[in-house]
């Protein structure tokens, strides 16, 4: 069966929105995902993800060993512009993305400014799993009392996301999806607390 870009990405979007909403929240596009009828270099839900969200209007950078040929499929199929980390509405750091490119992507992402914040990126980060392991503890806007999460980084990505948020309403927010095209999102506003082990 084929992805329907109507039906199937209106039922992703509505999935995506309630992870965004409330933080922590797992969700699965296996549904959506498995219906993608082509071989390509990301995760499925990544591309799910990218026909949800892209379109003319939107420029984007892909961390990958593929980079210049998922960049091509993508606008192919989505007519966003390809660009440079520091100017992308999304930054899509793929599974095979080289060590150095999820900080390089935290340190140089726009997080918007005082008149627009809304024009923050949004990193789509490729993970082997995400969990709601008490790694991670979550607290803020749509947490009733506090969520937990897991994700299989660099243990340093909390830190960076960190840095990057500390002038809100500035900020990014961020997107992970794994293997098992689970998705769940962090919006700038869910504050991280490391697990203290002990």
């Amino acid at each position: 069966m084929k992805l329907d870009l109507v039906h199937d990405i209106q039922t992703a979007y509505r999935k995506t929105l309630a992870s965004m909403s409330r933080p922590g929240l797992i969700k699965n596009l296996r549904d959506q995902a498995d219906k993608v009828a082509m071989e390509i270099g990301c995760f499925n839900s990544t591309l799910v993800l990218a026909l949800m969200l892209f379109d003319t209007e939107v420029t984007f950078k892909i961390c990958s060993e593929h980079e210049a040929e998922m960049a091509k499929l993508i606008n192919q199929l989505t007519y966003a512009k390809a660009t440079e980390l520091e100017s992308a509405d999304y930054i899509l750091i793929l599974h095979d993305s080289k060590p150095g490119d999820l900080e390089e992507a935290f340190q140089i992402a726009r997080s918007g400014d005082l008149l627009d914040p809304h024009k923050g990126a949004t990193l789509i980060i490729e993970t082997d799993v995400v969990s709601n392991e008490r790694n991670l503890t979550l607290k803020g806007p749509g947490i009733e009392k506090e969520n937990y999460m897991d994700v299989t980084l660099n243990g340093q990505w909390v830190d960076w996301r960190e840095e990057k948020n500390s002038e809100y309403p500035l900020g990014i927010d961020l997107i992970f999806t794994d293997r098992e095209d689970n998705i769940l999102c962090l919006p700038r506003t869910t504050q991280i607390i490391k697990q203290v082990v002990g």
